[in-house]
């Protein structure tokens, strides 16, 4: 497999200004995934796609390629991700480069468990009907516990499908995930499809307290004390 791993670093951050570049215990935030990637021996190059040439700058002194700008139409507040690395693929294929998978590390997820990419490949590799990998935890507050208000200020289960889900033991309830930023593989076929992730996802299970994601303020001073 030929891997390229993908940070994206947009610019115009609204929770917490520039927060791709950030110094987190002295280093640019972005650039600690890089490392991540630069430390895998399975990752054939390992890219940041920005709009920003401050951020582009930080990246290259990190280690990262800079192929290019990502042009401002992938850019936006509300910008998902599959323009993003469409983008990105469509980039390296008109230039002939061909990759088999290609990896999200959000730069907002720092603080990753190691050996993460070794082991979204080996899921790839052991389950090839496989689409896509994402890391997942554990959920704390299980959905079947949760209530809905209604417009007469009654309440009822927030789980349609389940006769009184709130009663159900501990122990028989379904086992319920949440994706974490940490990282996402994906087949270049899925991509080729239209998705980010396809009709067969796998889950890489972290656990809860591994994970750090940083949106706000406060995430990034958790951060700066783990």
């Amino acid at each position: 497999m030929k891997l390229v791993v993908i940070i994206p670093a947009r610019g115009g951050s609204k929770s917490l200004p520039k927060k791709n570049i950030l110094l987190l215990k002295g280093k640019p935030l972005l650039c600690y995934s890089v490392d991540y990637s630069l430390k895998s021996k399975l990752v054939t190059t390992t890219i940041v796609s920005t709009d920003s040439q401050e951020i582009a700058d930080i990246a290259k002194n990190c280690g990262a390629s800079v192929p290019f700008i990502r042009p401002d139409e992938f850019a936006q507040d509300d910008t998902r991700d599959y323009p993003v690395i469409r983008h990105t693929l469509d980039f390296f294929e008109a230039r002939g480069q061909i990759f088999d998978v290609y990896i999200l590390l959000r730069p907002t997820s720092p603080m990753r468990p190691s050996g993460l990419i070794e082991k979204v490949v080996e899921i790839l590799l052991d389950n090839t009907n496989a689409t896509s990998v994402r890391s997942m935890t554990r959920i704390k507050e299980h959905p079947y516990r949760a209530w809905k208000q209604h417009d007469d200020g009654s309440i009822s289960g927030f789980i349609d499908n389940e006769i009184e889900p709130y009663n159900i033991p501990r122990q028989e309830l379904p086992n319920i995930y949440f994706q974490t930023g940490d990282i996402e593989a994906i087949r270049r076929e899925t991509i080729i499809n239209g998705s980010v992730s396809g009709d067969c996802v796998f889950p890489l299970i972290i656990k809860h307290d591994e994970m750090i994601d940083i949106d706000n303020e406060s995430d990034f001073n958790r951060a700066e004390q783990s």
